[in-house]
């Protein structure tokens, strides 16, 4: 998919470079793989979620230390759609949450341990995996609830980036087959961005961008979306 237009692919906003300094801290602490494999592939965290009667009910964020990312999710456009549809968006990470993935990764040894409370009688919030690679060690951890704090921020962040990025997704839909669901959806796009429960709105810039920008969109929808631009850190033009 595109928020600029054609479904399939979206390149998001440009990664930061204090992102790429990972990508040193790495070869530090293994610099004889890093001697042996100077061009390898950098580092890859990666988060997937399974939840049956959840919207979507399946996605997989995946995270490399130099800031690019990509997300797959499976789900439904509206509560009406027949069938699921299939999403994919290549996107690049602000450096700061980028960094702060890592960081939180090395504090759980990169999910080496088990990560799940096994607490009785917790309710079912979906299955939840972390892993991590770097071309030296492989590890991940399935969880429902974790009570390590690293792997609750770590999980707060991916639903939340989830949750924009679907958003992105169901607004370019919207934009070009629904206008008049706009409204509604960027107003609660609006409460969850103020509630602080979405994260790296500059991914989506460019679909709220077209909106903002599209005279055949009435105004109190063309302002909303200039307003979470605002927040993102981008313009419309």
């Amino acid at each position: 998919m595109n928020f600029g237009g054609s479904h399939g692919k979206l390149l998001g906003a440009v990664p930061v470079a204090g992102c790429l300094c990972l990508s040193l801290m790495f070869a530090t602490a293994f610099p004889s793989r890093a001697q042996e494999a100077g061009s390898a592939a950098p580092p890859v965290v990666t988060f997937t979620f399974d939840f049956p009667g959840s919207e979507p009910e399946h996605y997989l964020l995946s995270v490399a230390s130099d800031g690019h990312a990509t997300y797959d999710s499976d789900g439904k456009l509206s509560p009406q759609s027949d069938g699921t549809d299939k999403f994919h968006l290549d996107f690049s990470l602000s450096g700061a949450n980028c960094t702060r993935i890592f960081e939180l990764a090395k504090r759980v040894n990169y999910f080496e341990p088990d990560l799940d409370s096994h607490k009785k009688g917790l309710a079912s919030t979906g299955a939840k995996t972390l892993a991590y690679q770097d071309g030296r060690v492989s590890f991940q951890s399935t969880y429902n609830y974790s009570s390590l704090s690293a792997v609750q921020d770590l999980t707060q962040l991916f639903q939340n980036l989830s949750a924009t990025l679907e958003f992105g997704h169901r607004l370019d839909y919207y934009h070009h087959y629904q206008k008049l669901a706009l409204d509604d959806e960027l107003k609660r796009m609006e409460q969850m961005a103020k509630n602080r429960d979405l994260a790296e709105l500059q991914a989506v810039a460019p679909i709220l961008q077209k909106i903002a920008g599209d005279t055949t969109v009435i105004n109190v929808v063309r302002a909303r979306a200039q307003r979470l631009l605002q927040l993102s850190g981008s313009s419309a033009h």
